[in-house]
């Protein structure tokens, strides 16, 4: 992991992701974009979404990635969350099988249920992706898939920018930490999985369009998706 401090140039207030998912979940369904994660699982390959009878959600926020996979084919989803607030949003939308408050490195659900993982916009809340690739690893069966997709750490090396909503008094950062894309390997490779796929997608003219200022950022690495399978 490397250090957010070192390029942040915000220095907005920061507090921890459970108070910072439940002051943002107000303003989070207007703020979070599709381009970040929903439209760069779409064009991953490997997945294939409609052959899938149970998957899991994990950090599964308001229920966005529950209710794409669900639109995709995907039979049932459960999800995890560790935040009350948001599984309160995410239950009203109705993607869900079942949504249990927890933590999504220890879910506490039955080994080897699922045929599919889903982790979106996630990882750079983790002090350690370790614990979130083994326990995937521990949920998902023999052949299924493990896919995660987050913000790409060179563009968050290179914005300066955490995870932040508006608060009343201003903006408030949620915990950010760089993962590298060697430390996903890394951690996927020792918890047993097998690298499938990666995408990794740059600001272009659908981003610029989305937010103008990003121009400057033209051509950068904005999000990273991998589709691990487990032998």
């Amino acid at each position: 992991m490397t250090n957010f401090s070192l390029f942040d140039t915000r220095g907005y207030p920061t507090v921890d992701v459970r108070t910072g998912y439940a002051g943002w979940v107000d303003s989070y369904e207007d703020t979070v974009q599709d381009a970040m994660d929903v439209e760069v699982l779409a064009r991953l390959s490997v997945p294939r979404w409609a052959g899938t009878d149970l998957a899991v959600d994990l950090g599964c926020g308001t229920g966005r990635t529950g209710a794409w996979l669900r639109d995709r084919g995907v039979a049932a989803v459960d999800g995890v969350d560790l935040t009350p607030e948001m599984l309160a949003r995410a239950g009203a939308r109705g993607a869900h099988r079942r949504l249990l408050e927890g933590d999504l490195a220890a879910t506490g659900l039955p080994a080897g249920e699922y045929g599919l993982a889903a982790c979106s916009l996630v990882d750079e809340h983790l002090a350690d992706l370790g614990p979130l690739y083994r326990e995937a690893h521990r949920l998902v069966r023999p052949g299924g898939l493990f896919v995660l997709v987050g913000l790409h750490p060179a563009f968050i090396m290179a914005a300066g920018m955490p995870t932040h909503y508006d608060g009343p008094d201003g903006p408030v950062a949620i915990t950010t930490h760089v993962h590298l894309v060697s430390d996903h390997l890394t951690a996927g490779l020792a918890a047993g999985w097998q690298l499938a796929e990666m995408r990794e997608e740059v600001v272009g003219d659908r981003w610029t369009a989305l937010k103008p200022k990003w121009e400057r950022y033209r051509g950068h690495p904005v999000s990273a998706a991998y589709v691990w399978r487990k032998a």
